[in-house]
């Protein structure tokens, strides 16, 4: 298997730290707001390269966080705690608030059907490991103090900054993150803030919610010893793969390299794997521009979560994609057609003796699939591998037991035969009820129309004595 490594800018070989293990550390969401389809083409591209994993027949190790605290408004170290900002807006506390969106973070996960991973962490039930990693980097003489917070040292580390190749000679204050006059590097990060009180609606102070003990004093982890104190424990010192999104590259992750090396003179991660961005209708998604949109909302329309999914297959996972409602419907007839098609190779029970010609032609097909999940999760070129598959003449027993291995990477349930209303999409149930009441008028030429319409969408007109009648070919 080959893998794009962000750390080299190159496609590399797949080689893991031990033969036949793999650990993967996966960015999990800050849970302050709802998941939307942008985090949900994220976490299908991790779960589709665990998926893969598996199918070669790695054992696959997958921890994930869950960042309920620390995670501040800006890159800076500076502003407001995400978690604290909205249970003040929503006047809750900041448990509920957690405890709301990490439900709706897992009904995506479900409805995406993307794995759940075997060790989930919460960062608020890690607040010791993270003390004892800044006590270990204060130690290596890594840490200074401030008036808001301890920091690390950026200037300690030779090679700072090698994941997203900062110039930092030629950073300016700004460029990255905001300045703060008081760090010795406009680089250096946040590892333990101090609590700091706030004004309250009536001129009293008010104390911030989630605060601990610590050497240094009351205050709260910085967002990015999370990540390295959670997977150092259940990963070791150094793993095979993190996960995460492209805007995590200049400031999270290469802060979680630094400190995780800072600490333990080892390198942190051999393979950095990173989801591009997901525009909508060509622009970035803001609530702003009311293109907000949750896998809820794709379903409320009418779609299949599952439709979605097949959609982010259709582009590669290093790309940026842009999110069209065309495109939804488009990949919805794909997918509903070619999960029909495969229901009905379900009752096939005879095996039909194999001919030269075609064992050689299905064991060429099984192999292009392989090449194209292991050329880097070239998934575009893997489904058309199953379409040429379905068009094939091989017997149909021998494409339900090939779609059946497939569809262990695609994660499309395929194999799941029960069919429902949903497989007509919405559209064509119109042009439908359309097309019956021209017949009802005798407008014969205009219903004909309509009827090539829905032929050519991929479907299958018979006029009954009950009815008009809409099947995918």
């Amino acid at each position: 298997m080959k893998i794009y490594n962000t750390l080299s800018r190159k496609i590399e070989e797949f080689k893991p730290l031990e033969k036949g293990k793999v650990g993967i550390y996966i960015c999990g969401p800050t849970v302050y707001d709802y998941s939307h389809i942008g985090h949900a083409r994220t976490y299908v591209n991790s779960d589709v390269l665990i998926r893969t994993l598996c199918w070669l027949d790695y054992e696959v190790k997958v921890v994930m966080n869950i960042t309920d605290v620390g995670h501040l408004t800006d890159d800076a170290d500076e502003g407001e705690d995400k978690m604290e900002k909205k249970a003040r807006a929503e006047k809750k506390t900041a448990k509920e608030i957690a405890e709301f969106y990490t439900k709706d973070f897992w009904q995506m996960v479900k409805m995406m059907n993307i794995g759940k991973p075997e060790i989930i962490c919460t960062a608020t039930e890690y607040i010791k490991e993270m003390i004892e990693l800044i006590k270990r980097l204060e130690e290596k003489g890594l840490v200074y103090k401030i008036s808001d917070g301890m920091y690390f040292d950026t200037s300690k580390l030779k090679d700072y900054g090698r994941l997203a190749r900062l110039d930092i000679k030629g950073l300016k204050e700004g460029a990255r993150v905001e300045k703060n006059r008081e760090k010795k590097n406009i680089t250096d990060f946040a590892l333990w803030k101090f609590s700091p009180l706030r004004q309250g609606s009536e001129g009293q102070a008010q104390k911030r919610q989630m605060e601990w003990q610590s050497p240094w004093g009351v205050g709260f982890p910085g967002w990015h010893i999370e990540c390295s104190a959670m997977s150092m424990k259940h990963l070791g010192d150094g793993f095979d793969i993190h996960t995460g999104g492209i805007e995590h590259i200049p400031v999270h992750h290469t802060n979680e390299i630094a400190q995780s090396e800072g600490v333990t003179g080892k390198q942190f991660v051999k393979y950095w794997f990173h989801s591009n961005h997901l525009m909508v209708e060509g622009e970035k998604m803001s609530k702003s521009l009311k293109n907000f949109l949750r896998v809820e909302d794709i379903t409320k329309k009418g779609f299949d979560s599952l439709s979605l999914r097949y959609l982010f297959l259709t582009g590669h996972y290093r790309t940026k994609m842009n999110f069209t409602w065309k495109g939804l419907e488009a990949a919805d007839d794909g997918y509903k057609k070619l999960k029909s098609i495969v229901s009905e190779w379900s009752g096939v029970k005879t095996r039909t003796d194999l001919s030269e010609e075609k064992l050689q032609k299905l064991q060429v097909l099984n192999l292009k699939f392989r090449e194209a999940v292991e050329n880097d999760l070239a998934m575009p070129q893997a489904l058309a591998v199953v379409w040429e598959m379905v068009k094939s003449n091989i017997p149909e027993q021998d494409k339900w037991e090939l779609i059946q291995d497939w569809d262990r990477v695609l994660g499309l349930n395929l194999t799941q035969t029960k069919i429902g209303k949903l497989q007509i999409p919405n559209e064509i149930e119109e042009l439908k009820k359309k097309r019956e009441e021209l017949r009802k008028e005798k407008k014969w030429d205009e219903a004909d129309e309509i009827k090539k319409q829905i032929e050519g969408k991929g479907f299958k007109v018979e006029d009954t004595v009950g009815g008009t009648v809409v099947k995918i070919k």
